[in-house]
């Protein structure tokens, strides 16, 4: 780097509804999977903040969980985790899904940011399942929700215009240090993504059946001599019946899920891992303001 190039850092918030992909831009960014994709709305559910750090800058990014209409005290804390990262951050990137009409929940969104101090970014999501003709009239709908400083198209499924993604937001962020050392690349306890991506594949398996009934928490990593790991998680669901399908026929569903999870804590982890799913019903979790925060799902203050 040129001794004249100040270097710069900051905060950048992505927001947007929910499936808008924060979390997918957030993995493009960091090059690695540490927010968990699902097609399933509310996916997110804790902030999570990944470290980008360049030869002239450091760009702390912080997803959040979908903007949406709550229908429970989790949808409150979700929507109050997501709205407090916009007063402190140096730059907010709303994302838009290309492949469906700007509505009225982006109006909602884009209101809310127009409220904020930050630097403003206009970020058009799904390039790649839009076609030019789309992408054109989405912009400019969604370029008139708010004064945006800035815009981008993007497809970070197929890394299409990601690196000029960061490149933006590094021309809009201030000169500063680096707030995180170089080896650090998020803020997420190996516990915390455990947890994410056993809900991840529940979510996944489930699909439209109790997905959002679903919470998951991480009670254990223990490491042993021979260089494995045992993982214990317990699947949080609301009623008998719930349950019933997590586990699924002879314990099928329940094997399934672990299954997909133990390659992606696998990875996590550097090592062979014996996982342990355990399934108990905790009646209406999701109106329960002191197990949200169990979970690690409440707005941090």
């Amino acid at each position: 780097m040129p001794q004249n190039t100040p270097f710069k850092s900051g905060f950048v918030a992505l927001v947007g509804r929910p499936n808008a992909g924060k979390s997918t831009l957030l993995n493009a960014c960091l090059g690695e999977k540490v927010a968990i994709t699902s097609p399933v709305a509310q996916t997110t559910r804790k902030r999570l903040r990944a470290v980008v750090t360049t030869d002239d800058a450091q760009i702390v990014i912080v997803d959040t969980p979908g903007l949406h209409k709550p229908k429970d005290a989790l949808g409150k804390e979700l929507n109050r985790s997501a709205l407090g990262e916009l007063a402190d951050v140096d730059v907010v990137a709303m994302l838009v899904d290309a492949t469906k009409p700007v509505g009225t929940g982006d109006a909602w969104v884009a209101n809310h940011v127009a409220r904020c101090d930050a630097k403003k970014l206009l970020v058009l999501t799904k390039a790649d399942a839009s076609s030019p003709e789309q992408v054109s009239a989405q912009l400019e709908a969604a370029s008139a929700l708010a004064d945006f400083d800035d815009q981008i198209v993007i497809s970070a499924q197929e890394g299409f215009n990601v690196d000029a993604f960061v490149r933006l937001v590094t021309h809009w962020l201030p000169e500063g240090p680096k707030w995180f050392p170089d080896g650090m690349r998020h803020d997420a306890s190996e516990e915390d993504i455990v947890a994410e991506f056993v809900r991840e594949k529940a979510f996944l398996l489930l699909r439209e059946e109790i997905p959002h009934s679903v919470g998951v928490r991480c009670d254990s990593i223990t490491y042993a001599k021979d260089g494995h790991a045992s993982v214990n998680a317990t699947i949080l669901v609301e009623r008998a019946g719930q349950k019933g399908i997590v586990v699924g026929k002879g314990g099928s569903m329940i094997k399934r899920i672990g299954i997909a999870a133990r390659q992606d804590v696998e990875r996590l982890l550097g090592c062979k891992v014996y996982l342990e799913l355990n399934v108990r019903v905790q009646p209406k979790w999701r109106r329960d303001r002191s197990e949200i925060a169990r979970l690690g799902y409440d707005a941090k203050e």
